[in-house]
């Protein structure tokens, strides 16, 4: 099975890219979706995540506030690596899970969305690695218009991740997003007909 990471920086648009895949048929994992289940209430992660940063974290309903704990991290270098040490590795464990449960069903393709993958060092964990990505400035507007923040804020966030160009040098395919939205889903049908073509080549009858 070719083991694919989606990745990007905050948005590029790999959260518009994602579903494409799975509406062409290839399995996905989202990793911001697994990263929401570890710290679920009763978890180990939430409760680690409680001891670091205490109890004003969490929301009511004792689940996490994850609007708080952002802007706590993205503004605290050493937080920012505690919450890593505590939700990464269980997030890695999930997605490692998710992945070997394809295969046995005849998959020969599967994309794991993964937002941090260089900054982790987890690309040498899959077999090639895409990146979604735009013109910085466009990267800014997005995450200012999406999030509500201030300019400030949002260049603290993108500041926080590896800059998008070196994630597109680093990458094996490249999905820009700067265009119209019917220019991006080509130019994800493209990368999704090439990675059909690579398991093809190793001989992978299946679905995905």
């Amino acid at each position: 099975m070719l083991r694919v990471a989606l990745t990007g920086g905050i948005g590029t648009g790999k959260s518009y890219v994602r579903p494409r895949f799975e509406l062409r048929g290839i399995p996905t994992i989202d990793a911001d979706a697994v990263a929401r289940d570890v710290v679920a209430p009763g978890s180990v992660a939430l409760d680690r995540i409680r001891e670091r940063f205490g109890g004003g974290v969490l929301l009511a309903d004792g689940t996490l506030d994850r609007k708080t704990l952002a802007a706590i991290v993205f503004s605290d270098a050493a937080g920012r690596a505690a919450l890593e040490a505590i939700v990464h590795p269980a997030v890695r464990a999930a997605i490692a899970a998710c992945l070997a449960a394809e295969a046995p069903r005849g998959t020969t393709v599967a994309v794991a969305d993964i937002p941090l993958l260089f900054e982790t060092g987890r690309e040498a964990a899959f077999d090639l690695v895409v990146v979604a990505a735009c013109d910085a400035g466009e990267q800014l507007r997005r995450v200012v218009r999406r999030d509500g923040l201030s300019i400030e804020a949002a260049r603290a966030r993108v500041a926080a991740q590896w800059p998008i160009a070196e994630k597109a040098r680093r990458a094996h395919y490249v999905i820009r997003t700067d265009g119209t939205f019917a220019e991006t889903d080509r130019l994800t049908d493209e990368v999704i007909a090439e990675l059909r073509a690579i398991a093809r080549d190793r001989g992978a009858p299946g679905r995905g």
